[in-house]
């Protein structure tokens, strides 16, 4: 049985996602201690607990002590994945997209291909914009030969959640191929989405792209953001994503999600400032994909290797995590991130 610490690094959520999905793959019992402890409401949230019992199903593995709130679990992975139809309802404005990459691991080693369908919050704070999912970290996966693709079909925000999101994954042929992505290159374009909810009459789609684009042209740079006003979601939300591709390959993003309080000037201007301080670096990922790769250079066969701009709570916590499950071998220079697959 593997026996992991939640406590450890970051002591977040993320210590539970990629513990289920690697002890998964791995077909080895897992033993998690200190839950989510260092959070303000510690132990296992809805989120959590749907994204375990999920790969519960895929696998046909059992749980003991999974319940919200638990602080430590016992997980017992089946010998196979199996691939097909799901559909899984968090229940709150739980991450959506969180819970897709927890069952993305086994997707893709799966028997067969998946559809998968889960309904929750799609747009906030703490967790990846399906958006960044769908233009930048997905696009990454499939230069390592994991065909995977996201459809939106209804946006979802808090406090309502609702949203709903296809994710359609094929098993990969093989192992997956490292990344390697150690210059930026010249940015070739940068594109963007703005979506408001039941928020026309304020403009609020226009209001956010005409602050960014503002901010960017400021340094040099245009844009082609596309605005966009749904009336399909459950309440009134709005989010911003933009990105951009360079010549060497890169897809750098940034994204921010309305709230309460938050002016949709202020987005605008966060977005712009965060894509083009991470571009500052010369990283060839954004901070947010930096620690949504890990998994996958670890299972690679060869070395991937990627610039980050600097190094964060997930990025440290990833890497811990596989050192710790599956023996990785990594280091870091200068933010250059080199990471040695296991060949799985």
């Amino acid at each position: 049985m593997i026996k992991i610490d939640g406590s450890q690094k970051s002591g977040s959520g993320t210590i539970v996602r990629y513990a289920i999905g690697l002890a998964s793959l791995l077909s080895k019992n897992l033993h998690l201690t200190n839950i989510r402890v260092k959070r303000e409401k510690k132990g296992l949230r809805p989120q959590h607990l749907k994204a375990i019992e999920a790969c519960c199903e895929m696998t046909g593995g059992s749980l003991e002590k999974a319940e919200v709130g638990s602080l430590e679990i016992f997980y017992h992975p089946g010998k196979t994945i199996k691939g097909g139809r799901f559909k899984w309802d968090i229940g709150t404005a739980g991450s959506a997209t969180m819970l897709a990459q927890t069952v993305l691991p086994l997707a893709a080693f799966a028997e067969k291909s998946s559809q998968i369908e889960i309904i929750g919050g799609l747009f906030q704070d703490f967790a990846p914009a399906a958006f960044h999912l769908e233009h930048v970290v997905f696009p990454l996966y499939r230069k390592m030969g994991l065909n995977v693709h996201l459809e939106i079909v209804r946006p979802g925000y808090v406090p309502q959640g609702e949203g709903i999101i296809q994710m359609y994954v094929d098993p990969v042929n093989g192992p997956l191929t490292p990344l390697t992505l150690p210059i930026q290159g010249n940015i070739e374009k940068i594109e963007g989405i703005s979506f408001s909810s039941h928020l026309e009459e304020n403009k609020v789609s226009d209001r956010m792209a005409e602050s960014c684009l503002s901010v960017l042209k400021e340094q040099g740079y245009n844009a082609d953001i596309t605005c966009y006003y749904d009336t399909t979601a459950k309440q009134r939300g709005a989010v911003l994503t933009v990105y951009a591709t360079t010549d060497a390959h890169c897809i750098i993003g940034a994204d921010k999600a309305g709230k309460l309080g938050r002016s949709s000037e202020n987005i605008g201007k966060t977005v712009a400032k965060m894509l083009l301080k991470d571009l500052a670096t010369s990283a060839t990922v954004d901070r947010h994909t930096a620690d949504q790769l890990i998994l996958y250079a670890a299972l690679a066969k060869g070395e991937s290797k990627y610039r980050i701009p600097f190094v964060t709570d997930h990025v440290s916590t990833n890497l811990w995590l596989v050192k710790s499950m599956i023996q990785t071998n990594y280091s870091l220079t200068d933010n250059l991130l080199t990471i040695k697959g296991i060949n799985y």
